[in-house]
């Protein structure tokens, strides 16, 4: 048994669609999300500029905060430092690329599947390698939509413009005909209904957060670092931008666990 905390972090406030799905799954697991609001999004960033983001905040989780494991809550960072990550600790880190897109192959009944996601997450190609690895006969439609995390970090989830937004971003996934969508961006589930809108009824959307969790479970049974705790879990947030703003909007997105944040200084808003 082990009842150290799991951290987890994103660019922002979508990493909070992994975090419910953990809380609801591992009601005793104790949970440390890093929220890097100061400097997102990270999807027009190079992919260098992330990773050296995502190594910053998991030392900050594995050394400072002691988490037994770290979740890369965030597509793009995700894609640009998994393996390094894997590599430079001695704790599981657990992405939701793959996740995700295993979820997407088992739904599809066509073969002929999507992926939307973040500039720097779809031009790194690491959907259409894990994609490839899981499947061969597999036909990816993989499309970036700029703009998506913005309107979530504002809290703005089916408004007129996110809709034409949608609409116009969504275009090459309708023209591919494709049966199930990857939401591949933990902000992306907010913007569900729009989403689901515009792709219409007979397109299945898959979201990585449920299947995220599903493997985090997995390893700590694998690895016997199950909390032993009876109780439920604590829940601590962290934001490296404007507090009062991550608690209001955090609040509404996860629901009362997130009663409180800290802000941490060290880095740059």
């Amino acid at each position: 048994m082990d009842d150290r905390p799991i951290g987890m972090f994103d660019s922002g406030f979508g990493g909070l669609t992994v975090a419910r799905a953990l809380i609801d799954l591992l009601p005793h697991e104790s949970l440390v999300y890093l929220g890097d609001t100061g400097r997102y999004p990270y999807g027009p960033r190079s992919l260098h500029e992330v990773a050296g983001f995502a190594h910053e905040i998991t030392r900050e989780l594995v050394h400072a905060r002691g988490v037994k494991m770290v979740v890369v809550a965030c597509n793009t960072a995700a894609a640009a430092a998994l393996a390094e990550l894997q590599e430079a600790f001695d704790v599981p880190i657990v992405g939701v690329i793959e996740p995700g897109v295993r979820a997407l192959i088992q739904t599809s009944e066509t073969g002929r599947v999507g992926v939307i996601g973040t500039v720097g997450a779809v031009n790194s190609g690491a959907y259409q390698s894990a994609v490839a690895l899981e499947s061969s006969t597999v036909d990816l439609c993989a499309v970036a939509c700029p703009g998506f995390v913005e309107f979530v970090e504002r809290g703005e989830f089916d408004s007129e413009q996110v809709h034409v937004l949608a609409e116009a971003l969504l275009a090459p996934a309708l023209e591919a005909k494709v049966d199930a969508l990857l939401l591949g961006c933990t902000h992306y589930p907010y913007l569900a209904r729009t989403i689901a809108d515009v792709m219409g009824r007979d397109v299945v959307l898959v979201s990585s957060a449920d299947e995220t969790a599903f493997e985090v479970r997995r390893l700590l049974i694998d690895l016997g670092m199950q909390s032993g705790a009876s109780g439920s879990g604590s829940a601590t947030f962290i934001t490296t931008g404007d507090l009062d703003w991550f608690e209001e909007l955090g609040r509404k997105l996860l629901g009362p666990e997130l009663d409180r944040a800290e802000r941490i200084d060290w880095v740059e808003p």
